[in-house]
């Protein structure tokens, strides 16, 4: 068995090239480490994940220094009734009738439209020309902002993540997360005067005229959380439907299988969530002395909460470095909300508001992609591979295809 000095770096390029043998080695010999470059403590167990995500002991503090710099103050730092009142402004939106009625037809244009792009060309890169811009797309025609600023939208959601992921604190790095801040508000603001005078249907008027007890949302409240929506929905989306085609296409008689039976699309993408999820990180601050494996973790630290390492505990799933679509200790009917087995959206009260958006983007993209690529497969000699610490997926993913013609 491996000892705690023998597990590599979470900031070390061999960490970065496959963390995956790095967290069965936390897992095993060293579950809980105080990281002293990043000033938290790092657990990886899955019950130990769980707990920090259910518990309130275990807060979003962090986030003051961590989020805010970049956004403003987002729902992700407020708690008790501040972020209950928060939550059900924005809630409604990724969910439901609002989902369903208003935002489907936006999502399946959008898919179409890129698609189309490629759609008699034979090959296309799934990453570059489309997991990178379709989830960006909806958000930004969700909220009624012009597609074609989708250049500056991924950059600065770029820069976000890049800022969010800065565990060794490079200075270049945020700098340009705080000044994407300034050139966000200087977009934004206008923006969101401008659509409180003229509200239509989109999620900005939505958000401009939500209230709840009287309690309405400000113009630097409504910009933290476009900015949020931006960087949390365009990554995560992003990186999760590489991640569903690469795991499919390294599995052929899973890619057949879900080409035969659609509703196995939920099961790909849960399982994938588990098995390669698009955020492999969270941090979270302890409000007092907490237990976990392998010690106690002091009030006021930080703690870095690896999932990851979490979704592939052996003590909680069968085989978990197999990527399998069939297992049946995940749950594909809570797989999107709160009660899920895997933790890639977080658990409890900071559950990813943006779940089932996500869900739907993912079912719609699989579904029109295999429509026009009947015989989908990996260009020749290539491998997929993942990239990232912080949020991690295939940067490239070249593929071939029969056209299937414009249905």
């Amino acid at each position: 068995m491996a000892t705690a000095q023998q597990v590599p770096d979470i900031l070390s390029p061999e960490f970065a090239e496959n963390p995956y043998p790095a967290y069965r080695m936390m897992r095993e010999a060293a579950p809980l480490i105080w990281h002293e470059p990043t000033k938290s403590y790092i657990i990886s167990r899955y019950r130990d994940v769980e707990h920090a995500f259910k518990d309130s002991v275990f807060t979003t503090d962090n986030y003051d220094w961590q989020i805010e710099p970049v956004h403003g103050k987002t729902i992700l730092q407020l708690s008790g009734r501040e972020h209950a009142v928060r939550r059900a402004l924005v809630a409604p939106a990724f969910r439901g009738t609002d989902l369903k009625e208003k935002f489907m037809p936006v999502i399946e244009r959008n898919s179409r439209e890129l698609i189309d792009a490629f759609r008699d060309a034979g090959e296309a890169d799934l990453v570059t020309q489309y997991a990178t811009r379709f989830p960006v797309n909806v958000i930004a025609d969700m909220l009624g902002l012009d597609k074609a600023d989708h250049e500056r939208f991924h950059g600065w959601y770029t820069t976000v993540i890049a800022f969010l992921g800065n565990l060794s604190g490079d200075p270049e790095v945020t700098a340009a997360g705080q000044r994407t801040r300034r050139e966000f508000a200087e977009y934004m603001i206008p923006i969101i005067q401008d659509r409180r005078k003229n509200l239509g249907d989109d999620l900005l008027s939505t958000l401009c005229a939500a209230e709840v007890d009287g309690v309405q949302m400000d113009d630097e409240d409504i910009k933290a959380f476009c900015s949020l929506l931006l960087a949390a929905g365009g990554e995560t989306t992003d990186k999760a439907l590489a991640s569903i085609f690469a795991n499919l296409l390294t599995h052929p008689e899973q890619l057949a299988a879900v080409r035969e039976d659609r509703t196995l699309i939920d099961r790909a993408f849960a399982e994938t969530l588990r098995h390669t999820p698009p955020v492999h990180m969270i941090m979270r601050q302890t409000a007092r002395d907490v237990e976990v494996s392998g010690g106690t973790i002091p009030a006021g630290a930080t703690v870095t909460c690896l999932i990851g390492a979490a979704n592939r505990d052996p003590e909680r799933f069968t085989d978990p470095d197999s990527f399998d679509i069939f297992r049946d200790d995940l749950t594909t009917t809570r797989a999107f909300s709160a009660a899920a087995d895997h933790l890639a959206f977080a658990l409890g009260r900071h559950f990813c508001v943006g779940a089932l958006l996500a869900k739907a983007e993912v079912e719609t993209g699989v579904n029109q992609l295999l429509d026009a690529m009947p015989d989908l497969r990996l260009a020749p000699g290539f491998t997929p591979a993942e990239a990232g610490v912080f949020t991690r997926g295939p940067q490239r993913l070249p593929v071939e295809f029969t056209p299937a013609g414009r249905g």
